[in-house]
């Protein structure tokens, strides 16, 4: 039945409506109900918005009356059920139940076709969708490792409280070597694509050009490195560098540092020690290099430094190291140690 009886807007639905004309990021769908109520409010009758906007009476009617009925509210799509679940709460266990099951032969872990294939009935989109419901990632590999030391707790304990608790005036400095970092040589540059993009790169192949290992000392409250570089890391490399380190600070200054169990750290009757009554050496405990600062600062020289890069030869990457280590050492900043817990043992959690 045609209307021609005009529709009454408020001045703020109006003003919506007019909003969802003009923006451009309003949908298409709700661009063309404002059009319609705008229209019909202009006095229009159904049949002439219908053609105006080339569809049918029964459109424009029944967006008249959700207006009426609802207001702008009634503009929106309503909540549709949906199509009804192919699969069941049971069918979900039956796919987490056949994790806990064998792998078939010649497979050595479960993915998510493959678990498809076993269980009858259900897809392999399904199997993915409660996968990701559950946060289950099978191609992801964990892995962890655990210290046997019997006196970790001791040990941990006595980093950790040189870390957020230092001895006044005493100096606290992580030390550890980076052996066997290699002068790699490969071919890189700007890769043209043939859909016309261009990346960077460098090549899989490279050759070796040699190697040398760095041994740095981080100070913990400064956050500045020091570093030298030799062929090998013998205890006399060692005893060398901890000897210029030691003169960087006043003779009766306390220094603690903190080192891993490498042998040449630690031999059984350490004269070095003897001779440098300031000097107080903290082992971390056995598979727990995390507790040395230093092996964060190493990270980040491999990242900005040495990752990607192509080394002529040893001479070149020394530079690359020494220029690193002098840019770092404009701006040095500590890293700040913030877990005061350590465990000997991870937390004991299931593993799918």
């Amino acid at each position: 039945m045609n209307i021609h009886r005009s529709l009454e807007l408020s001045q703020t639905d109006q003003a919506i409506l007019e909003t969802w004309l003009r923006s451009g990021k309003t949908e298409h769908r709700y661009s063309e109900r404002a059009s319609i109520i705008l229209s019909l409010h202009k006095g229009k009758s159904n049949k002439e918005v219908a053609l105006e906007l080339n569809t049918r009476q029964a459109r424009i009617s029944k967006w008249r009356k959700r207006y009426e009925q609802e207001g702008i509210a009634g503009l929106q799509d309503q909540t549709r059920s949906g199509k009804p679940s192919k699969y069941s709460v049971q069918d979900e266990e039956r796919i987490l139940k056949q994790l806990d099951k064998p792998v078939p032969r010649g497979y050595a872990k479960w993915n998510g076709n493959l678990l498809a294939q076993e269980l009858s009935g259900i897809s392999k989109d399904q199997v993915w969708k409660v996968l990701k419901k559950h946060k289950i990632h099978l191609q992801r590999n964990h892995s962890w490792c655990i210290s046997t030391d019997p006196e970790f707790s001791r040990k941990a304990a006595d980093i950790v409280g040189l870390y957020l608790h230092p001895e006044t005036q005493a100096v606290v400095i992580c030390v550890d070597e980076k052996p066997s970092i290699q002068a790699l040589s490969r071919e890189q540059g700007w890769l043209r694509l043939p859909d016309g993009r261009a990346i960077s790169g460098y090549s899989h192949e490279y050759i070796r050009n040699g190697t040398i290992t760095l041994f740095a000392a981080l100070e913990v409250a400064t956050g500045e490195i020091k570093g030298k570089l030799y062929k090998r890391k013998r205890r006399r490399e060692f005893l060398d560098f901890m000897n210029e380190v030691v003169a960087g600070y006043e003779a009766d200054q306390a220094i603690h540092v903190i080192l891993d169990n490498f042998r040449t750290h630690k031999p059984k009757h350490d004269k070095w020690l003897q001779r440098h009554k300031n000097v107080h050496f903290y082992y971390t405990p056995t598979h727990a290099s995390w507790l040395n600062m230093v092996e964060i600062w190493f990270s980040l020289l491999s990242r900005y430094a040495l990752k990607g890069k192509s080394f002529q030869s040893v001479k070149e990457l020394i530079a690359a190291i020494k220029s690193y280590m002098e840019v770092y050492n404009e701006a040095p900043h500590p890293f700040e140690w913030t877990k005061e817990k350590v465990y000997a043992k991870p937390l004991k959690s299931k593993l799918l």
